[in-house]
């Protein structure tokens, strides 16, 4: 595979330093035919990764722990633990910047987080027996669930960072647009396929879900498989190269034998000095960071104080099976899907700024619709479809331009560390605004989830001020 260190900011012909080793080399640039490669291998990780979402997430994970009659409390803690555990994002970018291939460190936290998921497949095969109870499988899944997003959280930054250094600058709207996209194509397909086997399942809805568990780890590590084709970075290289940017002009030729994979021009690099491991100080003297940092955090706790309990109030409250609720979900992301591609066209033209905040205000309202559904036959075919299509179509402006925006804010050096502080800060208010939500819905004497939903609208509104407000913040 590429191993490399980008030096300039160049479309297409981005200069890079790369690993082969034994010897530490420089390549002069990166081929437009490696970039291609990069980007396909890319977005085919982001299909197969899709499906393992979808079996160890989302509407299948929250209908299996319905069935073992989990309380909201612990939907709650569901959708708080993925985001809590981004509260290690920062060390995981400190330890990621250590390391000399973004690759190895990708394989080593996702791979084992991936993995892990198998001891629950062991544990439904046990529940199934006899072994375990409903509840000893319930704290099974939440324990596997903390384990394996915790090890995922220690990679992501340095994943975003990775990918970041990959994607030309002026086509990074279009290129995540249509990544995602596929991704949702993926989720839209396979969703109510796997929702029908669990929901039809011969030996019951949670063996069901354990056969779609199984194959999702399976796909999961093919996702991961991928990487292996995209052009390798060695952070501590990248660290260098823009603490030094004069040492270019040391640089000889070195004729060492590469993989075929490997570009095929290559230079040795002098002994570097050694890369800043700690915190750059300017990042809380970055205004626009600090912006993005208020506006990021107050919008994940707004949206994840009801958006744990959407499928809840489905499958509990309204009491639909499980097949109406994925084919509801399919919808969404089919939405989703065509909607990131225009999303990613408009952001590149007009910027990521305007859209966080026109489609920022249409989510808002999404909690306060949701009260106004039932169960009645209009309620089935009519508006809980239309809702969802809503939902997803609105949904992916936001995720796209979250994405863009906190790229163009964070500084190339050290910018794993600027995304793991915005996906900590993220995560501990998320997992907050899920927790209060969660206690909220169990113990209110008055209209539990409704409540809920009417606050999420109120505050999902609130946090876009600081978009508002800032009107030079990079777009």
């Amino acid at each position: 595979m590429d191993s490399s260190q980008i030096e300039t900011g160049a479309p297409l012909s981005i200069e890079i330093a790369q690993i082969a080793s034994p010897s530490t080399t420089l390549s002069p640039r990166i081929s437009k035919d490696a970039i291609r490669t990069s980007l396909r291998a890319s977005t085919v990780d982001g299909i197969f990764a899709a499906v393992f979402s979808v079996g160890t997430g989302g509407i299948l994970l929250g209908n299996f722990l319905v069935e073992l009659n989990a309380s909201p409390i612990i939907f709650g803690m569901v959708s708080a633990i993925p985001m809590l555990v981004n509260l290690f994002q920062p060390v995981g970018a400190y330890l990621s910047e250590r390391s000399t291939s973004r690759f190895l460190y990708s394989l080593s936290t996702h791979g084992i987080g991936r993995l892990l998921w198998l001891i629950l497949v062991i544990g439904i095969v046990s529940f199934s027996w006899g072994g375990l109870n409903s509840n000893q499988l319930v704290i099974l899944s939440l324990l596997i669930l903390v384990c394996s997003h915790l090890l995922g959280a220690l990679g992501t930054a340095s994943w975003l960072s990775w990918i970041a250094m990959l994607v030309p600058r002026q086509l990074r709207g279009r290129y995540f647009g249509l990544r995602n996209s596929l991704a949702n194509l993926t989720e839209l397909v396979s969703l109510p396929i796997v929702g029908l086997a669990v929901s039809h399942w011969y030996g019951g809805s949670i063996q069901g879900y354990g056969v779609i568990l199984l194959l999702g780890i399976i796909f999961g590590i093919v996702s991961l498989g991928c990487q292996y084709f995209q052009v390798d970075i060695n952070p501590q290289l990248q660290n260098t190269y823009y603490g030094n940017s004069s040492q270019t002009s040391e640089i000889q030729s070195n004729s060492a034998p590469k993989e075929p994979s490997e570009i095929s021009e290559s230079v040795s690099l002098p002994q570097m000095p050694t890369p800043q491991n700690q915190i750059d100080s300017s990042i809380w003297k970055n205004s626009n960071f600090l912006i993005f940092l208020l506006y990021f955090g107050s919008w994940t706790f707004a949206v994840n104080l009801s958006a744990p309990f959407f499928n809840l109030y489905l499958l509990d409250t309204l009491n639909l099976d499980v097949s109406w609720v994925t084919f509801y979900n399919s919808l969404r992301a089919g939405a989703h899907m065509l909607m990131l591609i225009v999303w990613g066209r408009l952001a590149d033209k007009i910027g990521n700024r305007p859209i966080l905040i026109s489609n920022g205000i249409l989510i808002a309202v999404v909690p306060w619709l949701w009260l106004r559904m039932g169960s009645s036959p209009l309620d089935l075919w009519l508006w809980l479809p239309l809702l969802h299509l809503f939902i997803g179509g609105n949904w992916g402006g936001v995720d796209l331009c979250n994405n863009n925006l906190q790229i163009e804010i964070a500084p190339v050096k050290n910018q794993s560390i600027y995304f793991a502080t915005a996906a900590a800060v993220a995560g501990a208010s998320g997992a907050l605004g899920a927790t209060i939500g969660g206690f909220i819905a169990q113990f209110s004497a008055s209209f539990g989830i409704a409540e809920v939903f009417i606050v999420s609208g109120v505050l999902r509104l609130a946090s876009l001020v600081p978009l508002i407000v800032k009107k030079d913040l990079a777009s």
